[in-house]
């Protein structure tokens, strides 16, 4: 059972991105300003590209809001693409509207292109690339924003902070080691860490796999684009240690569990323990580049170089933010399922 959940819609170049959440119980205050500095977080960043320059994300609300506090009816977000001035024509949903302009059947390796064109039977990859574009992240930053609105009532906050790029491990290089890629034409990816504060115990559940909270959260972070790997805590390493060494030993202090440790990130048999939730994850350098891998025409199939769209040299930074908000989506879902009411109110007095 999902208590928050929502469907975005949306392409790249399209008039607009869009999402509906259900879920929301009433009473909740929703600061618009709150969520579009969310949009601006996702879109800073060195390494950012051509499209960062043209969009300044600001969401519409459309529905479920009346006066700053949610009714309890779905929520409707919209984002509109400016650049799609730019696209009306290319992009339109009339028939009589048809061009090629901008078709391209030249796969990027490391993109969706060709398995999407098998898939769906589709012929110009312009159908795949403007779906599977992280340009939809953007609604989805919009989304986990809400979520964070409703975790913020309970004390409860989410931050993030890039580990690596590159080769680069300290922050100071960085920078650097961007330049270098963008002067090569290349593109890099990187690691980050999402931390969640806060959490009381016993968010998710061990009775059911699809009821476990840490897969609830590495499929919400697995499905980033770009993103190859996720752990929870010292999951990337707990094969290398001994039980002694890996799992966190509780003490009384105060009448009160403590722990000295946190190697288990917060989660133990798919439920959150009270202590901080930590979640890493890495991310493959993007597909799209300046310097083009070798690929096929699949209306040819010869070999070519891959197509070029504009694209970000880097967008670590951005992607971790993105995880924050995915992640955020995943905890609104469980705290409403453990203490759910249909108000704030109720909420409230469930929950303590």
């Amino acid at each position: 059972m999902q208590k928050f959940r929502f469907l975005t819609a949306g392409e790249s170049h399209g008039k607009a991105l869009t999402a509906i959440i259900e879920g929301v119980p009433a009473g909740f205050s929703i600061d618009e300003d709150f969520i579009n500095e969310e949009l601006k977080r996702r879109q800073s960043g060195y390494g950012r590209g051509g499209r960062m320059k043209i969009e300044t994300d600001r969401v519409e609300i459309t529905s479920g809001v009346r006066f700053g506090k949610t009714l309890g009816s779905p929520i409707t977000l919209v984002i509109k693409n400016k650049d799609f001035e730019n696209w009306q024509k290319i992009m339109s949903v009339y028939a009589e509207d048809f061009t090629d302009e901008k078709s391209f059947t030249t796969c990027r390796p490391g993109h969706a292109d060709m398995a999407g064109a098998v898939k769906y039977g589709h012929k110009d990859l312009r159908n795949i690339l403007e779906r599977s574009s992280a340009r939809q992240t953007a609604i989805e930053v919009a989304v986990g924003a809400v979520a964070k609105l409703i975790l913020k009532e309970f004390g409860i906050e989410g931050t993030s902070r890039v580990l690596q790029i590159g080769s680069a491990v300290n922050e100071a290089d960085f920078q650097a080691e961007i330049d270098r890629a963008k002067e090569e034409g290349i593109t890099l990816g990187g690691r980050f860490e999402v931390i969640f504060k806060n959490l009381p115990v016993g968010l998710g559940s061990f009775v059911h796999y699809d009821r476990k909270l840490d897969g609830k959260i590495a499929q919400m972070v697995m499905s980033i684009p770009a993103v190859k790997s996720v752990s929870i805590g010292d999951g990337e390493i707990a094969h290398k240690v001994s039980g002694r060494e890996f799992h966190d030993e509780m003490f009384i202090e105060n009448g009160k569990i403590v722990r000295k440790t946190n190697h288990a990130g917060g989660l133990e048999g798919g439920m959150t323990n009270g202590e901080d939730l930590v979640v890493r994850a890495n991310m493959k350098p993007i597909p799209t580049m300046r310097s083009s891998l070798n690929t096929v025409d699949l209306s040819t199939l010869t070999e070519t170089a891959a197509h070029f769209e504009r694209s970000d040299t880097c967008a670590v930074e951005a992607c971790a933010v993105i995880a924050e908000a995915r992640i955020a989506c995943a905890l609104a879902d469980e705290f409403l399922i453990k203490f759910g009411g249909d108000s704030l109110k109720e909420i409230k007095r469930n929950a303590h």
